[in-house]
């Protein structure tokens, strides 16, 4: 379970950055330190109309994911940790499609937050086949 517990505190900070991004994008002085180009841009990612899920911000929404996910550690929950890591790499799916082909634009934070879903979702498994 540590590293589910890693992974998901990981997920938090990203999360963070992510959040803290998408609310300084209204400031005109403000340059994310992970925009490099106009198709290398986490705002352009963050503040696109793919950045909300019925009206709640994807940042929040990772934000309240990892946080739930670090709180079943403790309490033993690999199943409902397992659908939860499930359900996040659908939604990775979904989002790295809408980001590379829809938007035509590369994430550095959002392919970080992929990688972790992904990571997450593989050891959900190996914790819940060997319990």
């Amino acid at each position: 379970m540590l590293i589910i517990q890693i992974l998901a505190f990981l997920g938090l900070l990203v999360s963070l950055y992510a959040y803290t991004v998408e609310r300084n994008a209204r400031n005109p002085n403000y340059k994310a330190f992970c925009d490099f180009t106009e198709s290398m841009s986490c705002t352009k990612a963050f503040t696109s109309p793919y950045g909300k899920l019925f009206g709640i911000s994807n940042a929040l929404g990772g934000l309240i994911f990892y946080a739930v996910v670090l709180l079943l550690t403790f309490f033993g929950q690999t199943t409902f940790i397992f659908i939860l890591a499930l359900v996040s790499f659908w939604g990775t799916l979904y989002l790295a499609y809408l980001s590379y082909f829809k938007m035509k634009n590369f994430c550095m934070v959002c392919n970080i937050i992929y990688m972790l879903n992904i990571l997450l979702l593989i050891f959900a498994i190996r914790v819940l086949f060997s319990a």
